[in-house]
């Protein structure tokens, strides 16, 4: 067996006590040559696990000013049409004595723009542009490093790299094209804010390439274009958390793009299309390198990845060795490479993380390098200034050896590594079968590590909703290629209406359309941990009608944006607007701020006045939502709903994007007094213990549970639930690392699969008791991972047929909800939004009275 068992993760990041107290060396090593590189030492093996985690930043997402907002929405972005270099005077941010960088004796982030307007001005090697800006309004810088080119010369690498994208099997023919195109390569550094010191590598490896008078330099930059993300998250960078503004963890955010720096990142990744990237990371000891332990994702050309990157793994793992830290002196283990060196636990699986979602854009070789001496969390309040500077030194001389050791890499494999990107889109266009890996193809290659698909001849995705719009649009953004049917035509015995967006999967980057379109798959019996979350679809849980088809003969027309959806009727009288979309809550909560009388019927509708009419084809035009003619005026009034929210950090975002008025609350915010007048529902799913509050706090809380409403998610909140007394229920948990899609039936209209992660089910029901949604009968796991535990309970088996959601009202009157699974997880499931929102609005109205509207 090639690989050890996996071993806590906590196990790798203890530094012997003699090497965190042992002096700083006199000296680090030099910094080599920017080429040098090491011969391979011997393999060293170490033991490597982990397993997932979710985001549970709570209470503590600050609202953002109106210029910060209007700012996030400039337009930014990679320039393709111009030469190189293009210097860009940054704007210098005023200087943060306060950020967490400083304390390293690393470069805070406003030290980063004076660095490199000085670099551009220094030679003509570095050029740098604005690509965007964070979720706090700070900018993004993308550095390019590469030999100087005209205008004319970088149209041509554009069209040579669009060729390579677009008519693969031509540029495959070309046998003059390597030698003319320059290899992109793409260095993403410090996507979590306090995993510092790859910014720092990025800094100096920059400076070198572009002060060296090494001839070997300025032949890599005839050949190569290197892009720096100098930092992908400069929000947590100065603020000293893993997650950026809004609390996100974007190395989770990729084909989700919920915020602003991973869309930043998916667009650079787009438009300059690397061979191989670095993302950088931060600490395991010894330093950790991919390739990763299985499963590995089915929708790569995984026998090019594999065999690149492994390469490439060694690569580097030769050249962090060879910079000469021992266990002994300087606490720095040897570098480990999960795919030989650890059974499982840390995969491929998810194309949730950056080198995870570079592959489908052709990088051919993509690694996560976590560098090895903790700095962050407890070390960061613990440890003396002098031994944080001390570890941030090695690390940064570590991940820059890593960088240096990729781009030596590339040089060497240039022409190869042109022809597999080449082959990665060619095979997508000539819609070839899924390609089985041969067995030994590197080291180590098992059967364990096996993985394919299958690919349809074409998705169909019906026009019309709200929810096929946002997909097609969210396809177009990650560069997946939609058309839309000139006429009808028939596949599999189904007839599709002209104007259905068709998705062929004889395409360049199939592979991503794959993996946002297909069901997924049920990974439980092959692995027992998986690092992250194991099952995600676009198809089922965004809201749109996605369906796979085995023939397609119809002519289509490319589509740049999805067709308009929205409409108000043209006969008088009130108006409905079914809330089944997020843009349906998000439309009614706008109608609702402007002083619209809205009704809230009995079947989840809203009823608009005839009165507000131009107010519904406002909401209609923006947010692309469907006005009917209402069938009945009866409701009860709506008013804005106000919610106090002890949530996580991607739960509140939600709310709000919803459009929701939220205010964070925890255990400490209610125990220092929290006024309740102006809170209408309270939403748990994290940091609220009512056993932790004290007597006036939970006094004001029992006399807001006399009127208010209760949303829960998740054993926090089923924990308030029966700590509170409110609805009569058992809750039953599955295993804590369960996370996938499944298959669910329910009675009021909430959609046929839902999300979980760590799963919950409810028994014992009181006659109060309402269930509105159930796991099926039939599985329930679509894709994912969910095992039963090592007693044999908490298995998919034992929640088939149980209640997932409940209602009720409690014997005080109060409208509860309960959720047992995840429908705002990450700002992922867009179609399960509205099953929240019609949870708050129900919460919210029952106790009203019902009235007509005019």
């Amino acid at each position: 067996m090639r690989r050890l068992t996996t071993v806590a993760l906590a196990a790798l990041l203890v530094i012997p006590p003699s090497a965190a107290l042992a002096d700083p060396p006199s000296a680090a090593p030099a910094d080599p040559s920017p080429l040098a590189l090491a011969d391979p030492p011997a393999p060293a093996v170490r033991d490597f696990g982990n397993g997932p985690e979710r985001n549970e930043v709570a209470a503590a997402v600050p609202e953002q000013a109106a210029a910060l907002a209007a700012a996030r929405e400039q337009p930014y972005g990679h320039s393709r049409d111009r030469g190189y270099p293009r210097r860009t005077r940054l704007p210098l941010p005023p200087e943060n004595p306060a950020d967490a960088s400083i304390k390293l004796g690393l470069v805070p982030y406003h030290g980063i723009a004076p660095r490199l307007n000085d670099l551009q001005w220094r030679g003509d090697r570095v050029s740098v542009e604005i690509v965007g800006r964070s979720y706090q309004g700070r900018d993004l810088y993308l550095v390019t490093v590469t030999a100087p080119e005209s205008a004319a010369e970088a149209r041509e690498q554009a069209r040579i790299r669009e060729r390579i994208e677009s008519d693969p099997a031509a540029a495959a023919r070309d046998r003059g094209l390597a030698a003319r195109y320059k290899t992109p390569i793409f260095y993403n550094a410090n996507i979590h804010g306090n995993e510092w010191e790859g910014t720092d590598a990025a800094l100096r490896t920059i400076e070198q390439l572009a002060t060296s008078a090494d001839p070997a330099v300025a032949g890599l930059l005839k050949r190569t274009r290197l892009y720096f993300n100098v930092t992908a998250n400069p929000d947590g960078r100065v603020n000293g958390v893993r997650q950026n503004g809004a609390g996100f963890d974007l190395n989770r955010d990729f084909i989700t793009a919920a915020q602003p720096e991973a869309r930043a990142m998916r667009q650079v990744m787009i438009d300059t299309q690397p061979v191989a990237m670095l993302d950088l990371h931060g600490y395991v000891n010894g330093t950790l390198i991919e390739p990763t332990t299985p499963p590995h994702g089915a929708n790569y050309e995984y026998d090019l990845f594999i065999t690149n990157t492994y390469a490439n793994g060694l690569r580097m793992e030769a050249a962090v060795n060879g910079l000469g830290y021992t266990p002994g002196q300087d606490g720095v283990e040897p570098v480990q490479i999960p795919f030989r060196d650890s059974e499982e636990g840390w995969d491929d699986w998810p194309p949730i993380f950056t080198p995870q979602y570079a592959p489908f854009h052709g990088t051919v070789a993509a690694h996560t390098v976590e560098i090895p001496l903790p700095v962050n969390g407890s070390a960061y309040n613990q440890q003396p200034v002098e031994e944080l500077r001390r570890r941030s030194s090695i690390n940064t001389d570590v991940a820059a050896a890593a960088i240096r050791a990729t781009y030596g890499f590339v040089r060497e494999r240039h022409d190869r590594l042109i022809a597999d990107q080449i082959e990665v889109f060619r095979r997508g266009a000539a819609g070839e079968p899924s390609k089985e890996v041969p067995l030994g193809i590197v080291p180590g290659f098992g059967p364990e590590d096996v993985y394919t698909t299958t690919y349809p001849r074409a998705y169909v995705i019906p026009a019309g909703s709200t929810a096929a719009a946002r997909l097609v649009d969210h396809l177009i953004a990650n560069d997946v290629r939609v058309g839309r049917a000139r006429s009808a035509f028939r596949s599999g015995g189904t007839t599709y209406p002209a104007g259905s967006y068709v998705v062929d999967m004889r395409q360049p980057k199939r592979g991503l359309a794959n993996v946002m379109l297909e069901p997924g798959e049920d990974i439980s019996p092959r692995v027992n941990a998986m690092y992250d979350i194991s099952g995600w679809s676009h198809a089922l849980l965004w809201g749109a009608t996605v369906e796979p088809v085995e023939a397609l003969r119809t002519r289509t027309d490319p589509v740049k944006a999805a067709a308009p959806t929205g409409s108000v009727p043209r006969t008088p009288g009130p108006l409905a607007l079914k809330v089944t979309d997020a843009k349906a809550v998000r439309a009614l909560n706008d109608l609702l701020g402007q002083g619209v009388a809205v009704l809230w019927g009995s079947d989840g509708t809203a009823i608009v006045p005839a009165a507000a009419r131009h107010d519904a084809r406002t909401v209609a035009d923006r947010h692309g939502v469907a006005f009917t003619r209402a069938a009945t005026a009866t409701g009860t009034p709506l008013a804005p709903v106000r919610v106090a929210a002890a949530a996580s950090a991607d739960e509140l975002f939600t709310l709000r994007e919803l459009g929701f008025s939220v205010t964070p609350v925890s255990t400490a915010v209610l125990n220092a007094g929290h006024d309740w007048s102006a809170t209408d529902v309270l939403y748990v799913s994290s940091g609220l213990n009512l056993a932790a509050l004290n007597p006036a706090a939970r006094t004001a809380l029992d006399a807001f549970l006399a009127t208010g409403g209760v949303i829960t998610r998740g054993a926090t909140g089923a924990a308030f639930n029966t700590a509170a007394g409110l609805l009569t229920a058992t809750t039953v948990a599955g295993r804590g690392d369960a996370n996938g899609v499944v298959r669910t039936t329910s009675t009021g209209g909430a959609p046929g699969h839902s999300f979980v992660y760590s799963p919950l089910w409810f028994t014992g029901l009181g006659p109060e008791v309402t269930v509105e949604q159930s796991y099926a009968a039939d599985g329930p796991l679509v894709s994912g991972h969910w095992r039963a535990d090592e007693n044999g309970a908490g298995g998919p088996e034992a929640a088939r047929g149980r209640a997932a959601v409940i209602s009720g009202r409690d014997e005080r009157g109060a409208a509860v909800v309960l959720f047992g699974t995840e429908p705002m997880f990450r700002n992922h499931p867009k179609g399960l939004f509205a099953q929240v929102g019609r949870a708050l609005y129900w919460s919210a109205s029952v106790t009203g009275a019902t009235v007509t509207t005019p």
